[in-house]
C-alpha cells in the first residue's frame, strides 16, 4: 500500500469510527479518493510531494471525464477533509487544497412529475402478485414521505407508526426523524403486510427472521439498486417523459407540498435537511404559486 493509500485509509478509518458518518458518505469519500490515490500514481506523487497545481489538474482531469461542476464540487470538499485530516496527523507540512476557489455550480431546478403522472405511475403495479403489491407500497411510501432511497431500504417494520400515521426513519448522519404518512400510502402498507409480506419472506428458508419493512423476491433485505430497477421499470411503463428515479419522487413531493400552501420549514424537516437553504431549490414553486396569486386578485395584474 502507498503513503498516499496509507493516509487514504487512516482518514476514511477516522470518518467511520470517530465521525460515525454515514455508510453511503463514507462509500462516496472512498471513491473521490481512490480517484484521486490513482492520480497521484500516476504522476509518481508521495502525499507530501502533492501541491496546489497537482489538485488544480487532478479537478480538470475530472472535467474531461465529463464530470459536471456540482461533482467536481464534491471531489474538492472530499480532498479538503482529507487534508485537513492529513495536516493534523502529520501526514503532510501544508494543506494544498488552501485557498483553492470551488467550482461554481449552476443550480438546477429538480425534475418533478406531474400530480397525472404520479396518478398514472401509481397504477401500474400488478395487485395480483405479491410483488406487485410490495411495489405499490413502495411507491405510495416514496411519494407520501419523500423518503430518500437509503431510508426507504433502511425501514423496519417496527418504524410504522400506524395509528399516529407517521414513519420513524434514519436519515443522513443517523438522524432520526418522524415523518407524516398519507391513508392511501397506509393503506398500500397494510395490504403488503397482510398477504404479500408473508408470502415473499416464504422463499427464506434459512437465517434469521428480516425485519425490513420491503423484501425481495428472495425475502431479504431490498437493495437500494433493486428500488432504482423497479423504479425505472415502473417509468418506462407509464410512459413517463424522462427515466424514474428514487430522487425524482422526493422532488415530486416536496413540489407538490408547495404548490399547495405547505411552508418551506415543514418541508425541510419532512425531508430531513440539516440546513433550509438546501430546501429552498424549491422556493421556484412559492414563486410560481405567488405569481399565479397576483395575476388572479392584483387589479392591474
Amino acid at each position: 500500500m502507498s503513503p498516499v493509500e496509507n493516509a487514504i485509509s487512516a482518514y476514511l478509518n477516522c470518518v467511520k469510527v470517530e465521525k460515525g458518518l454515514a455508510q453511503n458518505t463514507v462509500a462516496a469519500y472512498s471513491r473521490d479518493l481512490a480517484k484521486f490515490a490513482a492520480f497521484a500514481a500516476k504522476r509518481r506523487r508521495n502525499l507530501a510531494a502533492i501541491t496546489r497545481d497537482d489538485i488544480v489538474d487532478f479537478l480538470a482531469s475530472l472535467y474531461h471525464q465529463k464530470l459536471d461542476s456540482r461533482s467536481v464540487a464534491r471531489h474538492l470538499v472530499t480532498l479538503r477533509n482529507f487534508f485537513r485530516f492529513a495536516l493534523i496527523e502529520e501526514f503532510v507540512k501544508s494543506d494544498p487544497t488552501l485557498n483553492l476557489e470551488s467550482p461554481k455550480v449552476r443550480k438546477t431546478l429538480p425534475g418533478f412529475l406531474r400530480l397525472e403522472e404520479v396518478e398514472r405511475l401509481l397504477e401500474q403495479p400488478d395487485l395480483s402478485t405479491p410483488r406487485g403489491v410490495r411495489d405499490k407500497a413502495m411507491l405510495e411510501v416514496l411519494y407520501s414521505t419523500g423518503l430518500r432511497v437509503s431510508e426507504l431500504v433502511g425501514l423496519r417494520v417496527s418504524d410504522l407508526e400506524m395509528r399516529m400515521g407517521c414513519v420513524r426513519c434514519i436519515g443522513k448522519g443517523d438522524k432520526e426523524r418522524l415523518v407524516p404518512i398519507g391513508r392511501k400510502a397506509l393503506g398500500a402498507v397494510e395490504q403488503y403486510l397482510r398477504g404479500a409480506r408473508p408470502q415473499l419472506l416464504r422463499a427464506r428458508r434459512h437465517g434469521p427472521a428480516v425485519p425490513f419493512l420491503f423484501v425481495n423476491r428472495l425475502g431479504g433485505k431490498l437493495s437500494r439498486v433493486g428500488v432504482w430497477k423497479i423504479l425505472a421499470a415502473y417509468g418506462r411503463r407509464a410512459g413517463l417523459r424522462a427515466p424514474l428515479t428514487p430522487h425524482k419522487l422526493r422532488h415530486s413531493f416536496a413540489t407538490h407540498l408547495l404548490e399547495r400552501g405547505a411552508d418551506l420549514r415543514s418541508v425541510q424537516l419532512m425531508l430531513g435537511h440539516a440546513d433550509i437553504s438546501t430546501t429552498q431549490i424549491y422556493t421556484h414553486v412559492v414563486e410560481e404559486r405567488l405569481k399565479h396569486i397576483y395575476k388572479a386578485h392584483h387589479p392591474r395584474a
